[in-house]
């Protein structure tokens, strides 16, 4: 059995690999135990964008928390580059949210005079003045536009969190989880497929498969939704680009085209299936016309960790000391991954956490 560390975190995927560097620069000894290489770990599949504005409305809860998480990667890109020997490929390009009908121009509208009455830069683009900044797109009845938002590679930026976790004195370890290990009420550590492993604290970090773990103390409500992504040659006369549209995104990642994603709740199939990829590029190429007779170069599928709510679970557990959770971020799991490491480091230290961490705190599915 190896010996103990201050803290154990099971999953080593974005949001687990974010923890361990967060944790680790605080001075604790650390932990994260990855799976061997599985299909379908959700942050390979993972589109990468930082769309804080986009996805937001006045009545979101996630708003001021997507916000942080962008702004943490602004603080952190130089210092991620420089430990994962490349960048991690920050856009900071915006992102063009088209809109189709009355009610979304309505919609955006309203979107752009909340968003400026808090002071975020957003704006409201005509359908004359989206053609003549992405003359490629179908003509649309507007778009909203928000300027700060944009993308980063999540490949990169995983390895970067690795590597600087590492560079703090983590130590990665690949195992498979099975279970907590629990004696006479007191966490022990994790029971591994290979090994015991010893621990004062432990974090769930393990996206989809979270919930699966023996001896939890009670349900973790996440569950696999999947994702399909195909992939195209980017066009060379585009400038770089994300753009949404109904139900569907497109953005520049290198030398590709990214199209994405189907939402399917199929368990843990990770398959691509021929029927959510034809849906899937029926909806795009209403956005980018020039798809509707090409060939994917590739296509994929992640599972993302969703909730019931769509609400990551971020915090402590108060049945069982020294258990943490931080999963079932859903499609926002590169955006939030950053800054669910600082709170999870902060909430080990004692620290006041900021009053958007009570929305995702783990007890509001256990108030029975």
């Amino acid at each position: 059995m190896p010996s103990g560390t201050d803290v154990l975190i099971i999953g080593g995927g974005a949001v687990g690999s974010a923890c361990a560097r967060e944790i680790a620069r605080s001075g604790r000894s650390v932990t994260l135990l990855q799976r061997p290489e599985t299909p379908g770990e959700g942050w390979r599949a993972a589109a990468g964008m930082l769309a804080a504005q986009i996805e937001a409305t006045p009545e979101d809860p996630l708003f001021n928390l997507a916000l942080a998480g962008r702004s943490y990667y602004r603080r952190n890109a130089g210092a991620l580059g420089e430990a994962g020997g490349r960048s991690i490929g920050m856009m900071e390009s915006g992102i063009l949210q088209l809109a189709w009908s009355e009610a979304e121009v309505d919609a955006g509208k309203a979107k752009v005079a909340w968003q400026r009455q808090q002071g975020y830069r957003a704006d409201w683009l005509s359908t004359e003045e989206v053609q003549r900044g992405w003359p490629w797109l179908a003509p649309a009845a507007g778009a909203f536009w928000a300027p700060e938002d944009g993308a980063l590679d999540p490949s990169s930026l995983v390895a970067a969190f690795r590597a600087d976790a590492t560079r703090h004195g983590a130590r990665l370890v690949t195992d498979e989880a099975v279970g907590l290990d629990i004696k006479d009420g007191k966490l022990l550590g994790v029971i591994g497929a290979a090994d015991r492993h010893r621990a004062d604290s432990v974090v769930i970090a393990g996206g989809a498969w979270a919930g699966r773990l023996s001896h939890l103390p009670r349900p973790v409500s996440v569950e696999p939704v999947r994702g399909q992504i195909a992939a195209f040659p980017w066009p060379e006369a585009i400038p770089p680009a994300i753009v949404y549209g109904p139900h569907c995104y497109l953005l520049k990642r290198g030398d590709e085209l990214l199209a994405g994603a189907t939402m399917e709740h199929v368990g843990f199939d990770v398959a691509v299936t021929a029927e959510g990829i034809r849906e899937l590029l029926t909806r795009v190429a209403e956005i980018y016309p020039a798809l509707a007779t090409a060939t994917p170069s590739r296509t994929w599928a992640g599972l993302r960790p969703g909730t019931p709510d769509g609400l990551p679970i971020i915090g402590p557990e108060p049945r069982l000391p020294g258990l943490w959770y931080a999963t079932g971020h859903g499609r926002n799991g590169i955006l939030l991954a950053g800054i669910t490491g600082e709170l999870i480091a902060r909430g080990m230290a004692g620290d006041e956490l900021p009053d958007e961490a009570r929305r995702v705190r783990p007890t509001r599915f256990w108030n029975w």
